[in-house]
């Protein structure tokens, strides 16, 4: 029988300490959010949390005996030892996934043998609380796409989209709470029922022309809504080709990996891992048929005025390879609205209440809406924000710069001295951040300083943030194609908890910082300049170099 994880709630400790027990909480929270528990996929059609189910019980067993001054070491899913560190040190160190001096087919065969463990960011860092994690992120990029040339606001706007599986999943609803009216299409209807059983799609159909219609009429009525249709993305693109159809926003969130999750057109999920058993090769070909011809589709639009994005799933990689020319015609999200919040430090915190009560994140809210009632980006979002069900823990995202992110995390430490909520709490992030990850085709695409492919970044962030005592640090390569990072880091209302989380919140934020102002970027050079970051003698004149033309 399939095994089923979910996180443990209520005061019971398993673990010789809360600090154990809230990593051990996150671990079974990303299987109770993850799209293939029984398989430990958390997402992106193989992105695991284990390597396997003897890892993941050895894992568990090594938490619930591990000391405050010991280290437990994880290497691609699978613990290889407990050290004696200090107190402070972290509980945990992760690395997953990072393959030097290999081929991509050598690097393949390192995964096949199980080597190496596909993570992708947070799932094997367990950081990931379900689609609720990257819901800001998503909504964040559509609004700017709605500010630089819509005018400022999507209603009555239309926005079309493929993916509704792990964190695509947050794509209807956050185009819902942009005020658009949102088409999400997935050719397995299994990932579009999970969402509107969650609360984040309106309704579902496998009628092409019918949820068209429904979408199409909503945006005219200027009434915010979500609609998926359960079909490939081809057969929208045509439909669509066919009535003159060109939406405002279009963008992507599938699985582009040929032969875990990027679907061909007339299959479901089902028969695409039949495919995969029986003839590989035969579904690569049909994967990568159907994708350059979704690709595109995304460019006869854009050349006919949608604003089009991808939303860093190498689609337009996968694309050129396939014999799609001018895939890169297409820009990255990064690139065009969300590295002006980087250079500001701003990224997506997360804080997870472990004991399960909600009412713990709902006194969160009003906090950061007391703390922050002059920052509009935090009071627009936690507005909307309360449409949002969780998913496994209660959690919030919630976007915090430099300096933010610290006060907000120190307050919730006092809170829960004072007994005013239930802790522990957790704070972690999503590894899309300022100073954490180097993709060429997605955090660091077209660097203005050429550095889109330097590695030491989040390097540096990992080593940064355990040195600062997180009581997790992570790094977490793509095999050979790209790195990132991320802490996790517990309150738990002691003033040990708060001189971590000090130390933690103001290095994590603060190299990002420095991250984007050494690529030259003048919004970031001044905030480094406002709070003392970086070394004075070698902060330069903020020159920027012309902006050079996307990495191929």
């Amino acid at each position: 029988m399939p095994r089923r994880i979910t996180a443990a709630r209520g005061p019971e400790l398993r673990c010789k300490g809360w600090r154990q027990e809230t990593i051990l909480r996150l671990l079974e929270n990303n299987l109770e959010n993850a799209a293939i528990p029984e398989e430990l996929v958390v997402y992106g059609g193989n992105m695991k949390a284990a390597r396997d189910w003897d890892a993941f019980d050895a894992i568990v067993r090594a938490l619930k005996e591990l000391e405050t001054d010991q280290t437990l070491v994880v290497q691609s899913g699978k613990p290889v030892g407990v050290f004696r560190t200090s107190d402070d040190a972290p509980l945990v160190i992760i690395v997953n996934g990072v393959a030097t001096g290999s081929t991509e087919a050598e690097t393949q065969e390192l995964f096949a043998k199980e080597l190496l463990m596909v993570d992708g960011m947070t799932a094997g860092a367990w950081q990931y609380i379900g689609s609720q994690g990257i819901i800001q992120g998503t909504y964040e990029s559509f609004m700017q796409a709605a500010r630089q040339s819509l005018g400022g606001s999507l209603r009555g706007r239309t926005i079309l989209t493929t993916g509704a599986g792990g964190m695509g999943g947050a794509q209807p609803l956050a185009g819902k709470l942009a005020g658009a009216s949102i088409l999400v299409v997935d050719a397995e209807p299994s990932h579009l029922r999970r969402r509107i059983d969650e609360g984040y799609l309106d309704t579902m159909t496998d009628d092409i022309g019918a949820g068209v219609d429904e979408w199409l009429a909503a945006a005219t009525e200027e009434r915010a809504a979500s609609f998926g249709i359960a079909a490939n993305i081809t057969e929208v693109l045509r439909e669509l080709a066919d009535r003159g159809v060109v939406p405002d926003v279009v963008t992507d969130q599938t699985t582009t990996d040929p032969l875990h999750g990027y679907l061909p057109e007339g299959l479901d999920e089902a028969g695409a891992k039949y495919l995969l058993r029986t003839d590989p090769d035969e579904l690569r070909r049909r994967s990568t048929a159907t994708l350059a011809e979704h690709v595109r589709g995304l460019l006869d639009l854009q050349r006919k005025g949608a604003i089009v994005f991808e939303y860093g799933n190498d689609l337009r990689k996968q694309a050129l390879e396939a014999g799609v020319e001018d895939a890169f015609e297409i820009g990255g999200f990064i690139d065009m609205f969300i590295r002006p919040l980087f250079c500001q430090g701003v990224g997506p915190f997360r804080i997870i209440a472990i004991q399960g009560d909600p009412d713990t994140i709902h006194a969160i809210d009003a906090m950061l809406l007391r703390e922050f009632a002059d920052v509009p980006r935090v009071v627009d979002w936690l507005g909307r924000a309360k449409e949002i069900a969780f998913t496994g823990l209660p959690a919030r995202v919630c976007w915090l710069g430099h300096t933010e992110r610290t006060r907000a995390a120190l307050v919730v430490n006092d809170m829960i001295a004072r007994g005013e909520i239930t802790g522990p709490v957790a704070f972690s992030r999503d590894h899309l951040d300022a100073g954490s990850v180097t993709a060429r085709y997605r955090e660091t695409e077209n660097m203005l300083d050429g550095s889109d492919c330097v590695g030491d970044w989040p390097l540096l962030n990992a080593i940064l943030n355990g040195i600062a005592g997180a009581d997790l640090t992570s790094v977490i390569g793509w095999g050979f194609k790209g790195l990132n990072s991320g802490p996790t880091t517990i309150a738990d209302g002691t003033p040990e908890a708060g001189r971590r989380l000090k130390r933690v919140m103001d290095a994590d934020t603060g190299l990002g910082v420095i991250r984007q102002a050494d690529a030259g970027y003048p919004t970031a050079i001044a905030t480094r300049e406002s709070f003392g970051l970086g070394m004075p003698s070698c902060r330069g004149d903020g020159s920027v170099r012309a902006k050079r033309a996307p990495s191929r």
